[in-house]
């Protein structure tokens, strides 16, 4: 089982329907998409800054934010199929499809550690990713990925979030993180006819 989180800036990326197209092709039975909240999730940041409203209330609207993301690839590609919880998710993947998760799951009455702009869909991606056992994690990024920097680097950078780094240490699966232009080199690792540390 892959977690492939594809980050919300892809939204509006000519090359999204190619890795939607990928996945519902290619991760069959194996792969479950998570999406980033992409211009909602913007939408929830400026509205905060000006009302100053809690984390709390600004991390359900993140939720909300990764779901509408979710809802537009459904759109764009139906044959993802939509899931909330892990039986529902154990089921597409049974049934040979890919899974699309809505994290509604993730909405919180109180306040967490992970309520709040620290902890953003990367790292609800690697959490989810823990939760089920994963394989493999897998994020697909707008911005150059510079392969030289750990992890705790690109959150320092601000490619993943300031979470991340600490939060993969120990984790029991590669986590890639691929600029949205490497979507063939995706497919062939899918199909396994390469590994990420052949190229």
């Amino acid at each position: 089982m892959w977690i492939v989180k594809i980050g919300g800036s892809l939204s509006a990326n000519p090359m999204l329907p190619a890795w939607l197209d990928l996945l519902a092709e290619c991760g069959g039975g194996r792969v479950i998409v998570v999406c980033g909240g992409g211009t909602f999730g913007d939408e929830v940041r400026r509205a905060q800054a000006q009302w100053r409203f809690s984390d709390l209330s600004a991390h359900n609207m993140a939720i909300l934010a990764m779901a509408q993301t979710a809802y537009l690839m459904h759109g764009l590609n139906p044959a993802l199929q939509l899931t909330r919880t892990k039986s529902d998710i154990q089921r597409v993947l049974h049934k040979g499809q890919t899974a699309l998760w809505l994290p509604f799951e993730l909405q919180r009455n109180r306040s967490t550690a992970q309520t709040n702009w620290e902890f953003t869909s990367d790292s609800i991606a690697l959490d989810l990713a823990h939760r089920l056992n994963a394989e493999r994690l897998v994020l697909v990024k707008s911005c150059e990925i510079d392969p030289r920097m750990s992890l705790a680097q690109l959150g320092d950078a601000g490619v993943v979030d300031q979470r991340f780094g600490t939060l993969s240490d120990g984790a029991d699966f590669p986590i890639d993180i691929v600029h949205f232009n490497e979507v063939g080199r995706v497919r062939s690792l899918l199909l396994g006819h390469v590994r990420f540390d052949d190229q």
